[in-house]
């Protein structure tokens, strides 16, 4: 038996920073994004042993579990191992199931296009799909946020957990306690063919830490830092700006909206931006792009 899946990564429009903990759960936050032909993918098969083991591809790394002692995290393949925990224990009245994972995302870490949280829903599928779990796409995504944000200490905010399990264009809407709105969007496909003849993803040849981004951000709420707090709420109010642009073709709206969008990102922290992607985002401006 072969299990396959695959996920979509993502490219935020608008609204991203809004879905951290730290500002949604107190003014809620509205996310607008678009996944894209780019994907992380899971095969799993049974194992010819009595162990399961893990094979990152991109990664070049890894992991043999023996299901005979504890398992635990132990820096090489946590999201690998902890979800696999959490779905034999949960799901599965905690037999643990001697079985191979190899995984393979086609964006690499700290590409900016959520490439951890969809490998875990990929993942994730892969187990529903080995176990005929029942389990829709809010559980889904819930239990993919579960995993990476709160179990793993991962830091980030809900967006890429959501738009990998859903796929193509959304609104999103978190708010506290947990309350998470998906509005799937129905765009004319005059308009993504725009969208695809208008756009072009950037290659830097660098990661970045979004973990220090989430951290300068939440500690700028917590002490209500103005221009910090200001940028965020001009973030989420460019969402739904972002929507109605998107639904109706108005290109023009679209274009200013990405610029005060990115204006206002770069408000919300310091970490957001550097000198030599300042210099990539003028030099394509200079070259005749509008906005990014």
């Amino acid at each position: 038996m072969i299990i396959r899946s695959r996920a979509p990564l993502r490219l935020g429009l608008a609204g991203g920073g809004t879905d951290i903990l730290a500002y949604h759960e107190i003014y809620g936050g509205y996310v607008l994004n678009g996944t894209i032909d780019r994907y992380a993918y899971t095969t799993i098969t049974m194992s010819t042993d009595s162990d399961t083991h893990f094979n990152a591809l991109d990664l070049q790394k890894q992991k043999q579990i023996n299901l005979g002692k504890d398992i635990v995290r132990d820096g090489v393949l946590d999201l690998h191992t902890e979800l696999y925990k959490v779905v034999m224990k949960e799901h599965n009245n905690g037999e643990y199931l001697p079985i191979n994972v190899s995984t393979f995302c086609e964006a690499e870490a700290g590409s900016g296009l959520g490439s951890s949280s969809t490998l875990v829903v990929c993942m994730i599928q892969a187990y529903v799909e080995l176990l005929n779990l029942p389990l829709d796409c809010y559980a889904i995504a819930h239990l993919a946020y579960t995993v990476e944000r709160i179990n793993c200490g991962f830091l980030g905010g809900k967006q890429d957990q959501y738009s990998a399990t859903f796929g193509g264009f959304n609104f999103m809407e978190f708010y506290g306690e947990g309350k998470t709105i998906i509005n799937s969007l129905r765009i004319h496909r005059n308009i993504i063919a725009e969208l695809e003849a208008s756009l072009i993803l950037c290659y830097t040849g660098i990661s970045r830490d979004s973990s220090k981004i989430i951290i300068d951000q939440s500690n700028n709420l917590k002490n209500k830092t103005t221009s910090s707090l200001e940028a965020m709420h001009h973030m989420k109010k460019q969402a739904l700006l972002m929507k109605k642009f998107l639904l109706t073709g108005d290109m023009g709206g679209f274009v200013n909206t990405m610029k005060a969008g990115w204006e206002n990102k770069k408000r919300s922290s310091n970490s957001v931006t550097n000198e030599f992607i300042n210099d990539i985002y003028e030099t394509v401006l200079n070259a005749g792009a509008e906005s990014g």
